[in-house]
C-alpha cells in the first residue's frame, strides 16, 4: 500500500533574517507588492490597478489639503439600546484595536483650496455598519456645512445598517437624507463616492443620492449581495453584477475614478459647484 501514499512535501523553512509584513500580494494579478511601494502608489496595485482597502485616515491623508484636516464630533460612541448579548463588549474592543470610536471619520478640510466638510466611513470598525452614532456623525457633518458654506463629501465602505440597534439603526437612513435635503435647499453640492463594498442599509439611503455619484474601480455596490438576490429572483444574474462598472453602464453613478485622479477631480468639481 505504500506505493499509493503521498509523498510528504519538504517543509520550507522561513530564513530567520526575513521580517514579516513588507509585502502584500495583489488580489487581481497575483503580484508581490512592497508595502513601500503600495503607500507611495496609494495603496494601488502598480501591475493591474487594483485598488487596495484603506482606512478612514489613510483616506483622509489622500484627499486632503496638507494640514487642512480639522475633525469634528470626535468622542461618540454607541451605546446598547437593545440590550444586544456582547455589543458592548465588542464595540469596546473594536475602538482599542483601529483607535476609532465608530465606523465613520468626520471634519473639515480643504481640496484643491476649496473648502469642504467630509464623512469618511470605515470597514475595520464593525464591517462600516451603520448605527446611530455613524447616522448622528454623518447628519452633524451636513449640518456644519450648511451653517458654514461648505460642500459635503461622503465616503461609503460598508456592510449596511447595523442590526445590533435594531430600528435605531434603520433610522439613520431616513435621518441622513433629511439633512442631505436641507443641503441641496441651501443650494450647496453633495458628491457621494463609494469604495468596496458599499451595500445595504447605505447604499439604500445617503450614498447614492449624491449630486455627483462617483465610485474606485470595480468596486461592489448593492443592496443584497449576489447569493440573497440570485435567490429571491430565481434569475442567474448578468456578469459583473453590482460592480462599479456595472453601476456605471445602468446609470446609478456618473463616473469611476482611480484613486490617484480623486483628489483633483474632488478639487475640479468643488470648484464648478461651489455657490460664489
Amino acid at each position: 500500500m505504500g506505493i499509493f501514499s503521498k509523498p510528504r512535501l519538504r517543509r520550507l523553512d522561513r530564513r530567520e533574517d526575513m521580517p514579516e509584513g513588507l509585502w502584500n500580494k495583489c488580489l487581481d494579478c497575483g503580484a508581490m507588492i512592497h508595502n513601500l511601494e503600495l503607500q507611495q502608489n496609494l495603496h494601488v496595485c502598480p501591475h493591474c490597478g487594483h485598488h487596495f482597502p484603506v482606512n478612514s485616515r489613510e483616506r483622509i491623508e489622500i484627499l486632503a489639503d496638507g494640514g487642512s484636516f480639522e475633525e469634528t464630533n470626535a468622542g461618540l460612541i454607541s451605546g446598547n439600546p437593545l440590550g444586544f448579548q456582547g455589543y458592548t463588549e465588542k464595540t469596546a474592543i473594536l475602538r482599542e484595536k483601529t483607535g476609532l470610536d465608530d465606523a465613520v471619520v468626520s471634519g473639515r478640510l480643504t481640496i484643491g483650496g476649496h473648502r469642504a466638510m467630509i464623512a469618511v466611513m470605515d470597514f475595520t470598525f464593525f464591517a462600516g455598519s451603520m448605527g446611530s452614532v455613524v447616522g448622528e456623525k454623518i447628519t452633524r457633518t451636513i449640518e456644519t456645512a450648511i451653517a458654514e458654506k461648505r460642500g459635503v463629501i461622503i465616503v461609503s465602505a460598508s456592510s449596511g445598517a447595523r442590526m445590533q440597534e435594531g430600528m435605531l439603526s434603520l433610522m439613520q437612513m431616513a435621518k441622513t437624507c433629511g439633512a442631505l435635503a436641507r443641503l441641496a435647499e441651501a443650494k450647496l453640492p453633495y458628491i457621494s463616492l463609494m469604495t468596496h463594498p458599499t451595500t445595504g442599509g447605505v447604499t439604500a439611503s445617503f450614498a447614492t443620492i449624491g449630486d455627483i455619484n462617483l465610485a474606485e474601480p470595480k468596486c461592489m455596490i448593492g443592496f443584497a449581495g449576489p447569493r440573497v438576490v440570485k435567490e429571491t429572483t430565481h434569475q442567474n444574474l448578468p456578469p459583473g453584477f453590482q460592480t462599479a462598472e456595472f453601476m456605471l453602464e445602468h446609470g446609478l453613478i456618473d463616473a469611476i475614478v482611480t484613486r490617484p485622479k480623486l483628489k483633483e477631480r474632488l478639487a475640479g468639481l468643488l470648484g464648478y459647484m461651489m455657490p460664489e
